[in-house]
């Protein structure tokens, strides 16, 4: 088994918590794993994305071209990684801030109103965990138990029962 997780947003979408979460939890299943960040040029309300491998054997290298499932928060994520997703890959949008018009039959598209559920809730910042949950349903890669456990590692306490909300909440859709 090998995943090739990208995560993609405008920065302050919660998109490197997103990544470092899915690393944790991998870890936790004593899976080998690899996170790698990358920030555009600004941080807060530029883009940026991360790359997570996830495997069952040893990972040789961090760097994803070509990822097995796209986790997109935004419009400009979807127009970068979609076409570079694998065939019968998984691509995950944000339908609260992209529209999916694919025109690759070749994919399986999961549309996940992840921005307008977080405000239902309260946060729109918890538009992460919310897409994280329904990844989690989707690509069982991962327990959404190993992953409940990674949240303390890093979300603050005062938000944690939020994220947890957010994170079953989406695992559930």
């Amino acid at each position: 088994m090998k995943e090739e997780v990208i995560c993609a947003g405008f920065g302050g979408q919660g998109i490197m918590v997103l990544g470092k979460i899915l690393a944790l939890a991998a870890m936790k299943e004593d899976k080998f794993v690899t996170w790698m960040p990358s920030y555009g040029a600004e941080v807060r309300g530029g883009t940026a994305h991360s790359m997570v491998v996830i495997s069952d054997r040893e990972i040789t290298s961090p760097v994803i071209t070509n990822p097995t499932t796209a986790i997109v928060m935004n419009q400009p994520s979807l127009d970068k990684f979609l076409p570079k997703t694998k065939a019968q890959g998984l691509v995950i949008v944000n339908t609260s801030l992209a529209k999916v018009n694919p025109t690759r039959k070749d994919l399986e598209i999961l549309k996940v109103p992840a921005t307008e559920m977080a405000a239902k809730l309260g946060n729109i910042k918890v538009a992460n965990m919310i897409i994280l949950g329904a990844y989690l349903a989707k690509r069982k890669t991962l327990s959404l138990e190993s992953v409940l456990n990674a949240l303390p590692e890093t979300i603050s306490a005062e938000f944690l029962e939020l994220n947890e909300i957010a994170l079953r909440t989406g695992f559930n859709l």
